[in-house]
Formats: structure tokens, C-alpha cells, sequence
């Protein structure tokens, strides 16, 4: 009698990688790994919570959707696409990270990031500290004054808000007007020296966008949509995105 071939179980579905596929073009080429260990070479996040890029694409393309859907790693990811970068097939393992992180239920999402992203949300800002279309003006004027007579070689420097049809729209970060208005300066000091035509906007002024890293597909969006429209409302022909 001859001996039976082993038949060995049939590949399990991955829901998840499957569905990431149907939404990146090419299907991100998820299914292109050699399984040569590049991508983790380069990573900042190799090694936590045991994890790692090459880790994390096989687990998945293994179908390990459960494991893959609640470690922890995916939230220490920088997004920064080192892995990305070296892979000799271009897979892309951010985007798999990113829509990972979407699976999470919102409230149990990292708080810090949670917290900046809905504080956005609340005004036309878009900043992530919660300060107002007033409060942003207010501290720009303010600073401008102090530096153009602290500082009498920048006396004509200015720092226009609002300003329609000027060449440039500046982001800042969020932090910097509440916390750190100084920051500001140098910038503008460049801008003046150089003779740039720019201003800020008091709508979409927020440089920086936590609802993108917090996966929240449709927040983010409308962060960027509040920020274009104060791009077009005022005429800019170059925005320019300090972060």
C-alpha cells in the first residue's frame, strides 16, 4: 500500500491584510516579502513588545489577525518608513501599521494622542492645545511688537495674520503660541530677511495632525479640509507645513 501523502491545513484567511490590500494601490504590495529581515535593520521600534516590521507583515500575511490587531508596537511605531525605504520590494508596512491602529476601539487608543486629536476637533484652530482663533492673533501681535522694539534692526519685521493673497501660508506648531511664543521669532525672522510674502491664518493655523497618527480616517480628513479651505479663503499660493 503506498504510503498517503501528508496533507497539511489550508492557509487561513487574513480578514485584515486582505482588506488593507482592497485599499492601497497595488495592494501596497503586502504580498511581495522575502522575509529579508531590511526593513527591521533600520526600524526605531525593532525590538519592542517583542515586535518588529518583518514580525508584524508576517503575522499578518499568516493570518494572526488577532495578535496583530492588539499589540501594543503599533502605537510605537514612528510612521517615519525607513522600512519602507530599504525594502527592495516597497511593501508598505506604515500603511499596514496605520490601518492596524484604526482597529482599535477609540477609547482605548493612546490617551496623549487621543486628547490632542479631539482637542482639534473643537475649533477652527485645528490646534491641538485648544487655543482660539482670538488667543493665536493675540499672541502673534503681541510677540511682534515686543521683538520690532527689543530689537530695532527687526523693527519693520512683520508677522501677518490673515493677510489675503499673500504667497505663502505658515503652519506652527501648536504648542509654540501657548507655551513657547519665542519659538516663533526666528522663523520670521527668515522670512523678513529673505523678504518672503506670507502670513498665518487664524482658521487651519495648527501645523501638526494627531488624528492622522491616531488612525481616526475621518477626523484627520476634515483637519486637512479646515486647513485648505484657509489656504484657498485667503488666496495663498504655497502652504507651507512647518511639521
Amino acid at each position: 500500500m503506498a504510503d498517503e501523502a501528508i496533507k497539511l491545513g489550508g492557509r487561513k484567511r487574513s480578514v485584515f491584510i486582505d482588506k488593507v490590500k482592497e485599499i492601497l494601490p497595488e495592494g501596497g504590495n503586502l504580498n511581495l516579502c522575502l522575509t529579508c529581515g531590511a526593513c527591521s535593520s533600520g526600524c526605531p521600534a525593532t525590538g519592542l513588545e517583542g515586535m518588529d516590521p518583518r514580525k508584524f507583515l508576517r503575522m499578518a500575511a499568516l493570518g494572526m489577525d488577532e495578535e496583530v490587531l492588539s499589540t501594543k508596537w503599533v502605537w510605537m511605531c514612528s510612521m517615519c518608513t525607513r522600512c519602507m525605504y530599504v525594502c527592495p520590494m516597497k511593501i508598505n508596512i506604515p500603511q499596514l501599521v496605520f490601518n492596524a491602529r484604526a482597529q482599535w476601539p477609540r477609547e482605548k487608543r493612546p490617551k496623549g494622542i487621543l486628547g490632542s486629536c479631539d482637542m482639534a476637533l473643537r475649533n477652527d484652530t485645528c490646534s491641538a492645545m485648544g487655543a482660539t482663533e482670538e488667543d493665536f492673533q493675540f499672541v502673534v501681535e503681541d510677540v511682534l511688537e515686543e521683538y520690532q522694539e527689543a530689537q530695532p534692526e527687526f523693527a519693520e519685521m512683520q508677522a501677518p495674520v490673515n493677510k489675503q493673497g499673500a504667497e505663502f501660508f505658515l503652519n506652527q506648531n501648536s504648542r509654540e503660541p501657548v507655551t513657547e511664543p519665542d519659538e516663533m521669532v526666528p522663523l520670521w525672522k527668515i522670512l523678513h530677511l529673505v523678504g518672503a510674502d506670507w502670513t498665518y491664518g487664524t482658521k487651519g493655523w495648527a501645523a501638526e495632525n494627531y488624528c492622522m497618527f491616531l488612525g481616526d480616517n475621518e477626523a484627520w480628513k476634515h483637519i486637512v479640509e479646515v486647513k485648505k479651505k484657509s489656504v484657498e479663503d485667503l488666496g495663498c499660493k504655497v502652504w507651507l507645513n512647518t511639521e
